[in-house]
């Protein structure tokens, strides 16, 4: 609805602006704290024509013209701002479109085709609270790309050639596998055992180089462990994905792109570009073009490729099949991603969207699978229900344990995705289960209770309230009821700038202000109370607006909406 609020604003400032004979590329229309939507474009024009801005603003306020059927009610020129504010008729075609279009409510307003690639740890172990960042950043923008109306691919890049995966090889020959572990566990013991026998036998150590380089010559038996040892950390990292509510469409093999000739392709597209040349028998490309001091070296002396040349196949891929790349990286990407970058555009092929993430850790320290100091995932998610489980049965003692154990899940995960996501990508955090399970606090657990407490409303009206009737939002006129309803209408705004801007933190923010409003609403406006009948069903009509966007906001967010807590 605000989008639509928007447009409109900027279609009567842009007729004003050119009658006016000013020309300008961006109106600068936006949300204002001082009315509904505002523009500062006078601003703009002031500084490339040389006049007065308030004079420019006046001049732009007195010829603008706003449509009967437009949502703008008013519009008044402060000093050099535009501020407009929306009629009636807004509020209330949010609460009717809001109860008729429910999950659908702003909703596909953009299009194309993207592929999303998020996760995509190396298969040497259970993901760690550092990979989940990640895969909760990806999941949610996904859900944030696919409400705006993108056809969305998710996919999970497995590194089953590279070093990592070449001694957890190494180890499953050596020393067997623990059938009693989870299997993404028992890869890591295997990995950190094989470490440590690596580096009391150092001569060891060209065994890795050889089954690196039996790989990539086609070895059977050699493909047979690798595909083992990576399937086997594939099934306990899905497990744990599943848990966290987090999915993939695809999982593309690092191996495809050498076995389909994709790699060779691309080496041999790069030495075209004229930007290639042999240092110490390796092939390297020269990136000095676009800063780069250090040469990218794509194919080793032995002939074999590297994890960046095979990555350069697999971005070609995913260019040609899609109008948009986006890729979820760690930090200590920043340095191979621009790089990766660069040698894209060297060969006229689409460029990766880059969301890179600092990293989240523990209060307990700094996380290394090879050293086998690490906290797993599965043991956080482990602690943080037990806890909420601790919480629900607190605030809940008379109901049976199932219930408590399927509201404590849903809380205890909610809490962790919250927390991740509600953080900013590029600002490092530290994950306290402790603070993301208060209650108290305004995280996942606030948001989800107030979900709970629209469900317990309209419960206790089924009586003499009829949800499929008709209401009419007329008569919501209190100041808070006016407030839930333009917060509801930001929607379509909050996912939008989500989506262009790629900041799935911005949900957060908004699922937050939004269970804000609709508490503020309730503590002070009377619903099932109400003398009226046609305002009380109407308040009614504004619960079932909020419960809907508050189990759609949590939807995006990947956590669970109850219905009771």
């Amino acid at each position: 609805m605000f989008l639509e609020l928007k447009k409109q604003v900027e279609s009567i400032l842009n007729d004003a602006v050119v009658s006016l004979g000013y020309e300008i590329d961006s109106l600068y229309v936006e949300a204002s704290q001082h009315s509904d939507v505002a523009s500062n474009v006078a601003f703009r024009l002031a500084s490339k024509y040389r006049q007065n801005p308030k004079d420019i603003a006046e001049k732009i306020g007195n010829t603008a013209v706003i449509g009967d059927k437009s949502y703008i009610g008013k519009m008044e020129v402060t000093g050099p701002y535009l501020n407009f504010w929306a009629k009636r008729d807004y509020l209330d075609d949010t609460v009717l479109k809001i109860r008729k279009e429910k999950e659908n409510f702003a909703s596909n307003f953009s299009s194309g085709d993207i592929i999303l690639e998020h996760t995509s740890a190396n298969p040497n172990g259970p993901l760690h609270v550092g990979h989940i960042r990640n895969s909760v950043i990806g999941d949610t923008l996904s859900r944030v790309l696919k409400h705006a109306g993108y056809n969305v691919r998710t996919q999970y890049y497995v590194n089953d050639i590279g070093r990592q995966i070449a001694i957890v090889s190494w180890g499953l020959k050596n020393f067997g596998f623990d059938e009693s572990k989870k299997s993404d566990h028992a890869i890591a013991d295997l990995y950190i055992k094989s470490n440590q026998e690596l580096e009391k036998d150092t001569s060891k150590v060209q065994d890795i180089d050889s089954l690196m380089q039996m790989v990539e010559n086609g070895d059977e038996d050699t493909i047979k462990i690798f595909d083992e040892s990576v399937r086997y950390s594939l099934e306990g990292t899905k497990q744990t994905l599943k848990t966290l509510n987090v999915s993939h469409d695809e999982f593309v093999y690092e191996s495809e792109f050498i076995r389909n000739g994709s790699v060779s392709k691309i080496v041999n597209e790069l030495k075209s570009t004229g930007h290639t040349e042999m240092d110490n028998g390796a092939l390297v490309v020269d990136l000095s073009g676009y800063g780069f001091e250090k040469q990218l070296v794509i194919q080793r002396s032995d002939g074999t490729s590297l994890y960046t040349t095979r990555d350069l196949a697999y971005h070609e891929q995913k260019s040609a099949e899609s109008d948009r790349v986006i890729d979820i990286l760690g930090a200590d990407h920043k340095l191979v991603s621009s790089q990766l970058k660069a040698t894209m555009n060297l060969l006229d092929k689409k460029e990766p969207e880059v969301v890179i993430f600092e990293f989240v850790s523990l209060p307990e320290g700094s996380m290394s699978t090879r050293k086998g100091k690490f906290i797993t995932a599965d043991d956080v998610f482990d602690k943080v229900k037990s806890q909420a489980y601790k919480e629900v049965d607190k605030r809940r003692p008379d109901m049976p344990a199932d219930f408590k154990k399927e509201i404590s899940d849903q809380v205890g995960m909610g809490a962790v995705r919250y927390d991740i996501i509600s953080v900013s990508p590029e600002k490092s955090t530290v994950f306290d289960w402790k603070k993301a399970l208060d209650f108290e606090k305004q995280g996942g657990p606030y948001i989800q209770y107030s979900h709970a407490r629209a469900c317990n409303i309209l419960k206790k009206a089924e009586t003499f309230w009829n949800p499929e009737d008709a209401v009419n939002p007329s008569v919501l006129v209190e100041d808070d009821e006016v407030a839930l309803i333009k917060k509801m209408a930001k929607f379509d705004q909050m996912i939008d700038q989500s989506a262009k801007e790629l900041k799935p933190h911005t949900v957060a923010t908004y699922a937050r202000e939004l269970a804000d409003d609709f508490n503020q609403f309730y503590r002070y406006v009377p619903v099932n109370s109400a003398e009226d009948d046609e305002v009380r069903n109407a308040r009614l009509g504004l619960v079932d607006c909020a419960r809907i966007m508050l189990a759609n906001t949590l939807y995006i967010l990947g956590i669970s909406a109850p219905e009771s807590m």
